[in-house]
């Protein structure tokens, strides 16, 4: 864990690819794209079926952890259309009742009004604003005064060079002056380069360590 400020707000940047907010309780997860495996696998992919488990336990992992009284998804919860990850989804929802799960809609959220009440989802349409942070799936061209935007949707990295032209492609918490991108915490996930600029904050998550790196 790091903990970072961000507009006078103390910021924990977890390497599971999340961010807690302690003051408001609220623990921030983008990209999930539950149900990914399970499209693929419709499609002839032999996608292994362990990732959505490993989705799962991850998030549990985070519940356990901070204890929050909010989670906050921003967009891209579920891949596509209704497959049998969704009833697992709920089902993994139900027992922790006690916590207010919250989807701000992203452009892979499209199953039904039914398919979120199922799972007790409450929905906001972005941006949503939690001061001094406009919360949304994608990035916003206008911005508030006094606000700072923290989106998903890019599943940003970063490339670090090694010896002989070797390179890993990371993800990263990804800081400008005006907006920050969660890197996506599902694992069946792709990735894109951020552009870098000057005074720009990079953190890695890598294995259970966040890192800042600088370029």
């Amino acid at each position: 864990m790091l903990e970072i400020e961000l507009q006078s707000e103390q910021l924990i940047l977890d390497p599971e690819k999340a961010i807690y907010w302690p003051r408001r309780k609220v623990l921030l997860l983008a990209d999930l794209h539950l149900g990914k495996a399970e499209h693929f696998r419709r499609e002839g992919l032999p996608v292994p079926m362990a990732i959505r488990t490993r989705n799962l336990e991850r998030i549990a992992g985070l519940l356990k952890k901070y204890n929050p009284e909010r989670v906050l998804f921003l967009g891209d919860l579920f891949h596509s259309l209704h497959n049998h990850s969704w009833t697992v989804f709920c089902d993994f929802l139900k027992p922790r009742k006690n916590i207010s799960f919250e989807l701000v809609i992203g452009n892979h959220d499209v199953l039904t009004d039914a398919d979120y009440q199922q799972a007790g989802l409450i929905l906001h349409e972005e941006p949503y604003l939690q001061f001094p942070f406009i919360l949304s799936h994608h990035p916003q061209e206008e911005m508030l005064e006094g606000y700072y935007n923290l989106y998903g949707h890019i599943h940003p990295c970063v490339y670090l060079a090694g010896s002989g032209k070797q390179y890993m492609r990371l993800p990263c918490f990804h800081f400008g002056a005006y907006h920050g991108v969660l890197p996506a915490f599902g694992e069946f996930t792709g990735m894109a380069k951020m552009e870098t600029l000057d005074g720009d904050r990079v953190y890695i998550a890598v294995e259970d360590i966040v890192k800042e790196v600088s370029f």
